[in-house]
């Protein structure tokens, strides 16, 4: 039970708590939409009554009414919708920072993309979510975010080039990862710093006992607006780094822009249909065309240059570790025995058309920058190779061990137990 043990607990853990609040505030914020744009004019009434929907659920009937500023006095009771969003983003930061921050080596960092120090690493990612949020809010409330079309419009368009930016500077999967943690944080702070003070100044209006201003109410809408077309692209943003078809092709950042235009074309369906305003069965064939750029653009190879030099290239200081512990040739044998097959530029066994996750394993690099992916799923576990096709043997999976622990705890080595398991005969790694 080392720290690799706990930490893969812990991400666990937290992706746990994100996928949880994250489907609330997706659930919450999808339902609203919809009712809000479901309303109709009621017959009868209270006054200030804007619309009002009949929904059944669970056996039950509502009757669900909206006021269009806010009623004539506060209501003894009240729920705000908020913990919702908050707890998606702190549990999403959370995981950013156990998973990317603290093993920015295996994740956020790409010496072919840019040699970045972890801590320049870590203020590029900080800092860009909260540039993003600046800029973002600092156009809304200018001039130009008074024309909703123009605003969403220049949203776009930063979005595409921070898609860019990213890829420039980051890993493919931690680009694309930052690409959703840069609009959730957009989302988010929409909820924290627009739409609930706007809320709450309309309350404190009505229990003064002040008519509240409207407009308070017109700006959180517009808010609210531009997250329920963010929501998908986020999504797929943060399912991107188990499939690197999309974090690892040539053109991620560009899959990434269309992405986000998916998710217009998707909600733009929905909302219409919500607001009963027809059917415009245009749009599934736009984000069909949209998904079949995706998946082309996804096909096209990066290209190869420098590929040739990259084992005689200067290894990381992480890599140089891993490279020089003990049993590094014996754990090189072992995974181009038993894994290369699938993780190669072009893999060797039946149905595997891509290396999994993006990782490739047929240099002795590739297996120094993949020592704890290696580690959790042939050492500490067997998950790999699925349904162990390869036959890797039990000795096998105590050398790795014994190889990464060494690695980690550098020139103490390994312990007593580790080398006691690896000393125990090792057959020729393409042995069945």
């Amino acid at each position: 039970m080392d720290y690799t043990f706990f930490l893969e607990w812990v991400q666990f853990a937290v992706r746990w708590l994100h996928v949880i609040t994250a489907i609330a505030w997706i659930g919450s914020s999808f339902y609203f939409i919809a009712l809000d744009l479901g309303l109709v004019p009621e017959p009868g009434s209270p006054k200030g009554v804007h619309g009002a929907a009949w929904q059944v659920h669970g056996g039950g009937f509502y009757h669900i009414q909206k006021y269009l500023v806010a009623p004539a006095q506060m209501p003894d009771r009240l729920t705000w919708f908020k913990w919702e969003s908050y707890m998606t983003w702190l549990s999403g930061f959370a995981m950013m920072v156990v998973l990317y921050w603290t093993q920015a080596q295996f994740y956020l960092i790409d010496p072919r993309v840019m040699e970045l120090p972890v801590w320049g690493a870590i203020l590029i990612s900080i800092g860009s979510l909260a540039l993003g949020w600046l800029l973002y809010d600092l156009i809304c409330k200018s001039s130009f975010g008074e024309n909703n079309t123009r605003l969403m419009l220049g949203l776009y368009v930063i979005l595409v080039a921070m898609a860019w930016g990213y890829t420039q500077v980051f890993s493919g999967r931690a680009a694309l990862l930052h690409l959703g943690a840069f609009t959730a944080t957009i989302m988010t702070a929409n909820v924290f710093l627009i739409i609930i003070p706007n809320q709450k100044i309309v309350v404190a209006d009505l229990m003064a006992g002040r008519t509240p201003d409207p407009k308070y109410g017109k700006i959180a809408k517009q808010r609210s607006t531009h997250n329920n077309y963010l929501t998908l692209p986020v999504i797929f943003l943060m399912l991107s780094n188990h499939y690197p078809l999309a974090f690892a092709s040539a053109y991620n950042w560009l899959i990434a822009s269309l992405v986000f235009l998916m998710g217009v074309t998707i909600r733009h369906f929905f909302n219409t249909h919500h607001a009963h305003k027809g059917k415009p069965w245009w749009t599934w064939g736009a984000t069909a065309a949209l998904f079949v750029a995706i998946v082309w653009l996804s096909s096209i190879p990066k290209a190869d240059a420098g590929e040739d030099m990259e084992d005689s290239a200067m290894l990381t200081p992480f890599e140089q570790r891993f490279a020089a512990a003990p049993g590094f040739d014996e754990v090189s044998g072992i995974v181009m025995g038993r894994c290369s097959m699938c993780h190669a530029n072009e893999p060797g066994y039946e149905g595997i058309g891509h290396a999994p996750k993006g990782i490739k394993l047929e240099t002795p690099r590739e297996i120094a920058a993949a020592a704890r992916q290696i580690y959790v799923q042939a050492g500490l576990t067997d998950a790999m190779p699925p349904a162990n096709l390869s036959y890797m043997e039990p000795q096998e999976r105590a050398a790795i061990r014994a190889w990464f622990r060494a690695g980690e705890a550098g020139t103490q080595g390994a312990s007593e137990t580790d080398r006691a398991e690896a000393a125990i005969a090792v057959p020729h790694p393409n042995a069945s």
